[in-house]
């Protein structure tokens, strides 16, 4: 490292204070001469003043340049000027201010990667005529003097000045980064100007704010607005020193509370009374920490914190109190799993688990799809109600939901629920009290976001103790479960981020106003060929790994599956298959048992052997003798739908209609309906007008032991009691369902699917259906399941009849 000691210097100062520092010239210091060009240094983020003396550091390869030749041609002084934009690396005239100072250098320093020097500020000047800007700014300047005081405004200019002071001793004394040996600055100069740009230069100011200060020529508008700076900065000190503060007292009463227990332990342990409250509480304390629970949550906890401390754990509330904080501190307040965006992915994993059902796989990808595009705000989590028949996978596709999602899995079921209690929790109040199934399930969950099943939600009870479907309004409620209370937590918990599921088997017992708050998703039963391929990717599987054997042991023929399907099971879901499964496997298990060696091909006759002889030979419908006077129906039950078998006979006797089978008043009134059509059309149906005064006529429903009711069974009813009183018999394999008004009209109804599904199990080839319900028909049946049906969509009961009907009659017995 070179050290350069210029000839002219008469002090040399050696430490480098970063601070500009004042220079006060000696009696026979003279001050130079300022020639009217100079060499032009651009400062990045600094301004010096007049009678300042201030270190500087020159990197830039241009400002090396200029002090090298600056002190080569012996002008040791040069103009530095404040940029504009402290990031410009290489500044020209138009980067920096047209106001600048004066300095002489003093010390001159190289080191490796920059000169340092020490330079003493001598005059403003302003740049009136630009010379050169490559290697280094040079320009012609006006150098400007301090301008003289009057004696009329000498009184306002030591007020001012007084001002000024004050408020520099008050920043001094409020600011960290001002040592305090500056208050004594401002009493020791004389020159009022001289003081005002040292406060400037010590004052945290923007670089704007210093050079308004070096580019206002007059003393009092110059201590104008050094007074209106000096007193922003002040407030903000004194805000920042409050701020501080009130940190600091915060910090220190948590640090105080802190080292009184740390000593309180240290003597404890000293003096032998430790005990296993104490660790018990400063480990439940540590809980409470650790819980990141709502403010609410947290001054509720700490209340009973504060409480169980100071009671005797032998009181019979300790144990309440510390279960109670057990079961807040044990929430999932602010755990939740990340949800899997990859669409792809999440399809693959619904594939793998359930065969069909695409509409809720399309919902559950349109969920998910939300969550990429809406990146900011509250996501709405959709309510979704599986309803559908048993055996349909409503319960195990919600567990596979979760997994195709990333997220937790809960599940409740609540069926038989009578007690709101069991949803809202107990109060605190009763012995034994517990959360709801609700809060216990998320805490099973440890996650905040589950995905949560509420099964069987058809099958709430309700008593004197209370309505379980009205307390899961507030749960099922999307716009409400933001600020769900437990009535034991007592606190607000946040259930919006829960993905709930619910399913049942029927929705018309669902409550209208909780039905409302759900999105209802029908699961109709399955098709024949749904059911093999469930069979062979699911059920088959399944029940060899339970029953102990391997794939390569026992192999299930196509042909077998559909025997099994087809003769031995007739149902919308797939339970009872599975149980027929797992009796087959069973059948090979024990062959292994006694020693069987080699693969089990389960074939046609391996069935028979193992479940006996099919129980389903021939088609339903064919099973029927179709005389005059019976007709085929269809129903929809909470099982799924069913064939229903409408017989119609008549007898003499007095006027009268007997209607049996166990039918609720819908069904009798249809069965009413029908008969007042058929005497209004006599003439158009060719029966004698008067037949109702001689004969009496028996309508029944075979299985009368199974209660039966619904909206649908109208056009059946019309038919069978045509047929019968016309003769005629009603065309093989041909069913139908739809109401009709006294007009003949026919109306739409519910469970198209269901209903077809029967249908098509039961041997039918020919439907008859309300023309309304035609979109449902189109949307719901499986393309394979229509190819097979011939199906009629009618809008009268005209067209039922003609279609329905043989066209000659039978000749009477």
């Amino acid at each position: 490292m070179a050290e350069l000691k210029l000839p002219i210097e008469d002090e040399l100062i050696e430490e480098e204070t970063g601070e500009p520092q004042l220079h006060e010239p000696s009696e026979e210091e003279t001050k130079p001469d300022i020639p009217s060009e100079l060499n032009i240094l651009p400062l990045r983020d600094s301004v010096i003043y007049p009678m300042l003396i201030a270190p500087l550091s020159v990197a830039r390869e241009a400002g090396v340049q200029l002090i090298d030749e600056s002190i080569v041609g012996n002008n040791r002084v040069i103009g530095v000027v404040a940029q504009r934009q402290p990031q410009e690396e290489n500044p020209g005239f138009d980067d920096v201010y047209e106001y600048g100072c004066a300095v002489i250098i003093r010390t001159l320093v190289k080191m490796p990667d920059a000169v340092r020097l020490i330079v003493q500020g001598v005059a403003r000047f302003r740049i009136v005529e630009r010379l050169n800007q490559s290697p280094y700014m040079r320009a012609r300047i006006e150098v400007i003097d301090e301008p003289a005081v009057g004696d009329e405004k000498s009184e306002e200019i030591e007020a001012l000045r007084r001002s000024v002071a004050a408020l520099f001793e008050q920043a001094i004394r409020l600011s960290p980064q001002l040592p305090d040996e500056l208050r004594t600055l401002t009493q020791a100069v004389q020159e009022t100007n001289v003081m005002a740009d040292l406060v400037a230069a010590h004052m945290t100011l923007d670089v704007e704010d210093k050079q308004k200060i070096l580019e206002t020529p007059g003393l009092q508008d110059r201590l104008r607005s050094l007074l209106e700076m000096l007193s922003k900065e002040v407030r903000v000190l004194e805000l920042t020193s409050k701020v501080q503060s009130e940190v600091n007292t915060e910090l220190s009463k948590s640090q105080r509370e802190y080292y009184l227990r740390e000593q309180l332990k240290a003597i404890q342990r000293e003096l032998g009374e430790v005990d296993e409250r104490t660790e018990d509480l400063d480990e439940l304390r540590k809980q409470i920490d650790d819980a990141q629970m709502s403010a609410e949550a947290l001054k509720e906890v700490n209340r009973e914190y504060d409480r169980l401390r100071r009671m005797n754990p032998g009181a019979p509330e300790y144990t309440v109190a510390r279960t109670y904080i057990d079961w807040v501190t044990a929430m999932p307040w602010s755990k939740s799993t990340e949800d899997l965006l990859n669409l792809k992915n999440v399809k693959d994993i619904l594939d793998a688990d359930h065969f069909g059902l695409e509409k809720i796989k399309d919902r559950i990808i349109e969920f998910l799809a939300v969550r990429i595009v809406k990146t900011e705000g509250r996501i709405r989590q959709p309510i979704l109600c599986f309803v559908g028949p048993p055996g349909v996978g409503k319960t195990s596709l919600g567990r596979s939901i979760a997994q195709a999602m990333g997220r937790k899995y809960g599940r409740i079921s609540l069926g038989g629920m009578r007690d709101e209690a069991e949803i809202r929790g107990h109060r605190r109040t009763y012995i034994g009290a517990l959360p709801g199934q609700i809060i216990q399930g998320l805490r099973r969950a440890e996650s905040n976001n589950p995905v949560f099943v509420l099964d069987e939600i058809d099958k709430l009870g309700n008593d004197f103790r209370g309505d379980p479907s009205s307390a899961l309004l507030e749960v099922l409620d999307p716009e409400q479960n933001s600020s769900f209370r437990d009535h034991y937590l007592d606190t607000p918990f946040d259930l919006s981020k829960v993905f709930f599921i619910t399913t049942a088997n029927r929705i018309d017992t669902i409550p209208a106003a909780l039905r409302d708050r759900m999105e209802i998703i029908e699961l109709g039963g399955y098709t024949e060929e749904e059911k093999i391929e469930i069979a062979e990717r699911h059920l088959i599987p399944k029940q060899i790994e339970e029953h102990g054997l391997k794939p390569s042991q026992i192999a299930f023929k196509r042909d077998s599956t559909q025997r099994l399907v087809r003769f031995y099971t007739r149902e919308a879901g797939v339970r009872s298959l599975e149980r027929e499964v797992g009796s087959v496997v069973r059948k090979a298990t024990r062959m292994f048992a006694e020693g069987h060696k080699g693969k089990v091909s389960v074939s046609q006759k391996f069935i028979e052997s193992a479940l006996g002889a099919p129980r389903f030979i021939n088609d339903e419908v064919l099973d029927r003798d179709m005389t005059p006077g019976t007709a085929v129906g269809l129903a929809w039950t909470p099982v799924g739908g069913e064939v229903l078998f409408i017989e119609t006979t008549k007898m003499t006797g007095h006027k009268g209609l007997i209607v049996t089978g166990q039918l609720g008043d819908v069904m009798k009134e249809s069965v009413t309906a029908a008969l007042s059509y058929v005497r209004s059309n006599t003439e158009k149906l060719h029966i004698n007008p008067d037949f109702y005064e001689k004969i009496e006529i028996h309508v029944h429903v075979p299985a009368g032991a199974v209660p039966k009711d619904g909206p649908s069974a109208g056009v059946t009813m019309l038919t069978a009691l045509t047929s019968l009183l016309t003769n005629r018999r009603v065309k093989s394999r041909l069913a139908m369902t739809g109401e009709i008004t006294l007009s003949g009209q026919v109306l739409p109804v519910g469970g198209i699917k269901e209903k077809v599904l029967a249908a098509n199990r039961a041997g039918v080839n020919t439907l008859i259906l309300p023309d309304q319900n035609e979109k449902d028909y189109m949307e719901d049946i499986p393309s394979e399941i229509r190819d097979h049906l011939k199906t009629h969509f009618v809008k009268h009961a005209d067209q039922v009849l003609k279609i329905a009907l043989e066209k000659t009659a039978r000749p009477a017995h």
